[in-house]
């Protein structure tokens, strides 16, 4: 008998072979793709990073040899003993205790006026409109295009004028006047992308201009202000000339910073210098800066991005 509710359409259908089904969610592979320039760069980091590193291990590992052993054995091979008397020798005999806690101190005075200062006409050139802001601004920018050395006679002359010749005082003043200008110029960049409307609810409370500043945008800066506070210890850590021209005269060795010592280790020697002395003292000066960035190389990088975009 036929049955009448067949349908010839569907029975077709049926009768062909069902596709296999896909597994649930997965994706078509696709092409791996090498990326030349991609490739380059990883190598060229690579490269950077060993140039980098290489020289900072060989002066750590240096410092435990004797010159025979820098000079005639291996550059990258272990020490034949592990003594710190190298370390010892170079805290007490050659002063660098002394100079390594005179630095500490200009440094910690010198960062922290400048950030003071810094900030404050940073924050002031950012967000408040007034005749003459554009120019003040390209002045403190415009102190980036003279070097150091260009600075050194006039500056010499500024500070014998004021009485602050070979003192600390004069070395932090003239420390601030030098790192200030690349403050406010990061800093000002930095100030501009920060949202007006928590500093507006603030002055709708009645705020005032110093209170808005400390309790308000400082806060929103933190990033910002750890980045460039980094840069600025690490650049006044390793300043020289600066120290050289300030700090001389009757009994300035007793306050040269880190970097006028460990000079002085390699000068006074001559041809009998005992370089693993010098190494562990450079290894001394080294390590401080190495340990704050890597406390702080989060907020450096977060810092550096927040400023980019806004």
């Amino acid at each position: 008998m036929t049955n009448l509710t067949s349908n010839p359409g569907a029975d077709a259908i049926a009768a062909q072979p069902s596709a296999k089904p896909r597994a649930a969610g997965r994706k078509p592979a696709a092409e791996a793709k090498v990326n030349p320039l991609g490739a380059i760069a990883h190598v060229a980091l690579f490269l950077w990073a060993v140039a980098t590193a290489g020289p900072l291990i060989w002066v750590v590992l240096a410092s435990f040899k004797s010159n025979t052993e820098i000079f005639l054995g291996r550059p990258f091979a272990l020490p034949n003993s592990i003594s710190f008397s190298t370390y010892a020798d170079a805290w007490s005999t050659a002063h660098i205790g002394r100079y390594f806690i005179n630095s500490v101190f200009v440094v910690a005075l010198s960062t922290a006026g400048t950030m003071l200062l810094g900030s404050m006409a940073a924050y002031v050139l950012a967000r408040y409109k007034f005749a003459g802001n554009r120019f003040i601004y390209f002045l403190f920018v415009s102190g980036l295009a003279f070097p150091t050395f260009m600075a050194l006679a006039p500056l010499f002359g500024i500070v014998q004028n004021l009485g602050l010749l070979n003192t600390f005082t004069g070395l932090i003043l003239v420390y601030i006047a030098y790192s200030l200008s690349f403050t406010v110029f990061f800093l000002v960049a930095f100030f501009r992308t920060l949202p007006h409307e928590i500093e507006e609810a603030a002055t709708v409370d009645g705020a005032g201009h110093l209170r808005r500043f400390f309790q308000i945008m400082m806060p929103m800066a933190r990033s910002g202000l750890i980045s460039i506070t980094i840069f600025n210890i690490v650049g006044q850590w390793n300043q020289y000339l600066l120290p050289v021209v300030i700090m001389q005269g009757a009994g300035a060795d007793s306050k040269w910073v880190l970097t006028q010592g460990i000079a002085n280790i390699s000068t006074q020697a001559g041809y009998h210098a005992e370089w693993s002395t010098l190494f562990a003292a450079l290894t001394i000066s080294i390590i401080p800066m190495i340990i704050v960035y890597a406390i702080f190389q989060r907020q450096i990088q977060a810092g550096l991005t927040a400023g980019a975009v806004k």
